[in-house]
Parts: structure tokens; sequence; C-alpha cells
């Protein structure tokens, strides 16, 4: 059932940051497209990924002056586009976080969250869904 590949679910070429981003260009990026993963990238190299949880558990510092590489995880789990769904599943449940960012040798293609895979179970068995976001609110991308 999950043994399709992961590019048919992933979210492709996906709203990221640099390491001269602030904490609050990440909340900001955060509200604006109901997001709650972001990588770092630097010179085309992914160096990070920072989650809403990070910027919870770094609320005291200040937004304006603290930079994205200062809360980022650098150890990271990655997948590639034609690794299959059940993997990321897998990975998931294992180590119990929710976002996996898609390579292609050293550069990033895309994400896969929980959500999407969630959504994508939730298809195959409800084929006429609609979900709020895609149905009602315009996509949103700020970088």
């Amino acid at each position: 059932m999950m043994n399709e590949a992961i590019h048919t679910i992933m979210t492709r070429n996906p709203i990221s940051l640099s390491p001269k981003h602030t904490i609050s260009d990440v909340e900001t990026l955060f509200k604006l497209n109901r997001i709650h993963h972001l990588p770092v990238v630097d010179d085309g190299k992914l160096i990070g990924l920072v989650t809403t949880y990070d910027l919870w558990s770094h609320r005291s510092s200040d937004a304006q002056t603290t930079f994205v590489t200062d809360i980022m995880n650098t150890c990271i789990v990655k997948i590639s586009a034609q690794d299959k769904i059940g993997t990321a599943a897998e990975l998931f449940l294992d180590n119990r976080f929710h976002a996996l960012p898609v390579m292609e040798g050293d550069t990033l293609v895309g994400i896969v969250t929980t959500f999407d895979v969630l959504k994508y179970e939730f298809r195959k068995e409800y084929e006429n869904i609609i979900l709020y976001k895609d149905a009602f609110e315009p996509k949103l991308r700020t970088a």
C-alpha cells in the first residue's frame, strides 16, 4: 500500500531559509504558510531544519537578533525522492519527528511530513474529500 515513491506526495521546492534569517523570519513564514518545518540551506546545501518546537523551546530569545543557525537542528534524517512512502512512515514512527527533507544527492528537492503521509492514506480511502486548506485558502509563499 505504501510502496509508491516519496516524490508522489512530497512538497516540491519547499520554502527554505538561509543562515542569515532570524527567528522573526521563521515566525512569519510559519504563520503565513501554515507550516511547521523549514529547511535551512547555505550555498545550495542543506545545513539544518527549523521546527515549531525549536521556536517554542527558544521563546525567550530575541526574535529580531537570533539567527536560525542558533536554534536549528543539524542532525537530520533525510530521504530520497525514490524512497517509498512506507519508509518515511517507518522513520516517523521510529524517531517521532514529523518532517524529512527529500534529497537528490546534495540538493534539497522537497519535504515530506507526517501530514503528507496521513493525507495520502486518507485520500486512498475517501476519494472525494475536501480539505479546508486546499479548497478555501490561497497558497502563500514568501522568503
